[in-house]
């Protein structure tokens, strides 16, 4: 009996024992892995377009997207795989690392898509990646196409069209590409008056980045327009929209009076209905000084530069 009883205890000396010495190990384990920070897994190219990755990808995922927007026939993952790209391409060294692995071209391919939202997505990420000024030599042959088939075909006021305009809008921040768009200058005053408020300033926006350019002065004032954008002049106007109309006149007036600047025709040769005619017109004139009570004072020292 003490022979037994004996051998029991040895048996639960070992069983504690060994549970010590478990508790000991995971002990040290947890605080070897607390120390050591775990490796992320490789992830697919589908994962990295769920949205939660919310750090900058690196060339292999980029190159994977890229890959995926060539190959995938799901329009919901051709959106997120070009909602993805266009957040990188926000970065500076991603629009580099994007050029470098040919993914412009695939992008500018989805602008041929028939689904307005794949266009619109495609756009932004285009416009993301135009911030870069070699980008801008690549991108630069989809301007007729953004031009004619969205801006200008697409519904007015949509998402698509919007996106449209803010890519020409950045490709037109330097002259180097804004003679692409001198055919399409009449269209751009037809959108500025059909557009809701959000359409006008955008239009606006590039409007007065071709201002700026003495080069594109005579192809401003020679479009046709309606006699009804001298209503954008009016006191009621809102304040983003007239400040933007009053920039135009302004640009165009540094332009005329830079030296050197003699290739600009002489008033007499810009037809009726130009922009020309109604910019120095009687209604227009009699606009600025009614304009010169304005209660805002920026509008007010606007119309004293003019006038």
């Amino acid at each position: 009996m003490g022979g037994a009883r004996d051998v029991g205890w040895v048996a639960a000396g070992l069983v504690l024992g060994a549970g010590a010495c478990y508790c000991l190990y995971r002990l040290t384990r947890g605080r070897r892995e607390a120390r050591q920070p775990r490796l992320r897994p490789s992830r697919s190219a589908e994962d990295l377009t769920d949205g939660s990755y919310d750090e900058g990808l690196n060339a292999e995922q980029l190159q994977k997207l890229l890959y995926l927007l060539e190959s995938t026939e799901d329009p919901a993952l051709t959106e997120r795989a070009l909602v993805t790209l266009g957040n990188n391409a926000a970065f500076s060294a991603n629009q580099i690392v994007i050029r470098e692995l040919g993914g412009i071209p695939i992008v500018g391919n989805m602008i041929n898509s028939p689904n307005y939202s794949i266009k619109e997505k495609a756009l932004n990420a285009l416009n993301n990646l135009s911030v870069n000024v070699e980008n801008q030599e690549i991108i630069k042959v989809y301007v007729n196409q953004v031009c004619e088939d969205v801006v200008f075909s697409g519904p007015l006021n949509s998402a698509v069209q919007m996106a449209g305009l803010r890519l020409l809008t950045n490709m037109t921040v330097t002259n180097d590409h804004q003679h692409m768009l001198n055919s399409y200058i009449t269209d751009f005053f037809h959108m500025l008056l059909a557009g809701n408020g959000s359409t006008k300033v955008q239009v606006l926006k590039l409007l007065l980045n071709l201002s700026e350019n003495p080069a594109m002065t005579e192809q401003l004032f020679s479009a046709q327009v309606d006699s009804s954008f001298l209503s954008l002049y009016d006191t009621q106007v809102a304040k983003e929209i007239l400040l933007r109309v009053l920039t135009l006149f302004q640009n165009l007036n540094n332009c005329i009076k830079m030296d050197g600047h003699s290739a600009l025709k002489s008033p007499f040769s810009f037809p009726k209905g130009s922009l020309f005619s109604l910019l120095y017109g009687q209604e227009c004139a009699q606009k600025m000084q009614a304009l010169v009570h304005h209660p805002d004072v920026d509008v007010k020292e606007k119309v004293v530069i003019i006038t």
